[in-house]
């Protein structure tokens, strides 16, 4: 198969869908791969060295999607992307379609293919983890340089000091995102509370530490937490589908002023009623006096390591989508999002 890697448009997108050392892997099993000139600078690979493994460079987009059956990319085509996707295409990338109708139109009025990597489910989600393991450290990390007075936040340490309370910090969902989340804030010596439905999560949560509480999610615990969270992550998934609000409006204009939501789950819509995407350009924004995080590729700002842990996750099912019985593979099968001007995915309809 021709498996052709644009570079990515997204603002400030660094990664890369394959590392080099994964492209020759596809060489050695008989595929021709294409990659778009520059595409993996960001991730710290030269052209030279896909050169090296047997990778075709090719100048521009337009080349790039004319000469592939397979587009790999890592996220959803946005702008000229949308023009030069043709029918006989087989789109393979992250593309979170249930916050995205608009999206659906152009890829089913297209007529291709496409499977989206975080509805390719086999004993979990094999490509999306690593990325919402990345997504679940940087909100931490990004929502504790919000809460530095000089970032518009109420001025604090989130682990605190002798004489001063620690930071509250509060994570919707135990999953890889907000298991990830709870595990970073944890070690930074903050109070953290986890919510989940999954008895198993919860005890997962609570062996994070004693500064870790893990609760379900009563309506009233919930209220109780927000309003005195300084940070809030929301990171609740339903593989495929848009994104409930855990957190309304009004829970949020409770929170202090100077406290910070960050809201992982925003490539699915949001759970959390005031979240609204921002790109790595103009991450931040202003919602009852909270400031909102909701940066739709937070994994994006570290390519190096995204990159490489995408890389790795996506090489056995590039393998098995390149092969000609794919369909057969009820894995793949049963993660195609759009195909043929319709759209199949259970979660979509």
């Amino acid at each position: 198969m021709r498996i052709a890697i644009p570079k990515e448009i997204k603002p400030l997108e660094g990664r890369v869908a394959l590392v080099p050392d994964a492209a020759a892997e596809l060489v050695h099993a008989g595929h021709e791969v294409f990659l778009q000139k520059s595409a993996g600078e960001a991730s710290g690979y030269p052209d030279s060295r896909y050169e090296m493994a047997g990778v075709t460079i090719l100048p521009d987009a337009p080349a790039i999607y004319e000469k592939g059956q397979m587009i790999l990319k890592v996220k959803e085509p946005v702008g000229e992307e949308l023009e030069l996707l043709q029918a006989h295409h087989l789109l393979f990338s992250f593309l979170h379609l249930a916050a995205l109708p608009e999206l659906i139109e152009r890829l089913c009025a297209i007529g291709l293919t496409a499977i989206a990597f975080e509805t390719v489910e086999d004993h979990g989600l094999p490509i999306l983890a690593p990325m919402s393991n990345v997504a679940g450290r940087i909100a931490v990390q990004s929502g504790t340089h919000y809460l530095h007075a000089p970032a518009g936040g109420k001025g604090l340490l989130l682990g605190g000091l002798p004489g001063t309370r620690r930071g509250r910090v509060v994570v919707l969902g135990a999953g890889n995102a907000g298991g990830n989340a709870a595990r970073l804030a944890a070690g930074m010596g903050a109070d953290v509370t986890v919510f989940d439905k999954l008895p198993a999560k919860l005890q997962a949560m609570m062996a994070l530490g004693s500064n870790v509480t893990a609760l379900y999610p009563y309506r009233e615990a919930l209220n109780t937490a927000v309003a005195q969270a300084d940070l809030l992550i929301g990171a609740v998934l339903i593989p495929g589908a848009k994104a409930p609000h855990v957190v309304s409006r009004e829970q949020v204009s409770r929170m202090q002023p100077g406290s910070v939501v960050v809201d992982i789950a925003v490539d699915q819509g949001g759970c959390v009623e005031t979240t609204r995407p921002t790109t790595w350009e103009a991450p931040v924004y202003t919602e009852c006096g909270v400031s909102h995080f909701c940066v739709t590729n937070m994994p994006g700002a570290v390519p190096k390591t995204s990159s490489s842990a995408l890389s790795a996750s996506l090489m056995p099912w590039v393998l098995r989508l390149a092969g000609k019985e794919w369909r057969k593979d009820p894995v793949l099968r049963a993660a195609i999002n759009v195909e043929d001007g319709k759209v199949v995915h259970p979660a979509l309809l």
